[in-house]
């Protein structure tokens, strides 16, 4: 879970804008089959939306053979640097 943490963050780190930084707000991961004992794993992380606070990052955990072993869907929000205007919200966003 670690791993695909991971590599939904650098996903969303490779999307921010200058002096913006990240954090995940949401994870899960359905551990789907298990791994063999020091088997090789692969992480695919595929943006399912990548927006100007939010992004959503899915990532498959495959063995080297291709057999599924783990799906994360994760969510990050997206923090603007220092000096840079706050996204703007709409009164129907607002609670």
């Amino acid at each position: 879970m670690a791993f695909a943490d991971t590599l939904g963050a650098l996903g969303t780190i490779a999307n921010l804008e200058p002096g913006a930084t990240t954090v995940t707000i949401e994870s899960k991961t359905n551990f789907v089959s298990p791994a063999p004992l020091f088997a090789r794993l692969i992480g695919d992380a595929t943006p399912v939306h990548r927006g100007r606070t939010i992004m959503v990052w899915q990532t498959r955990m495959t063995t080297e053979d291709g057999r599924l072993v783990a799906l994360t869907v994760q969510t990050q929000l997206v923090r603007p640097g220092r000096g840079a205007p706050a996204p703007r919200m709409s009164a129907s966003a607002v609670s």
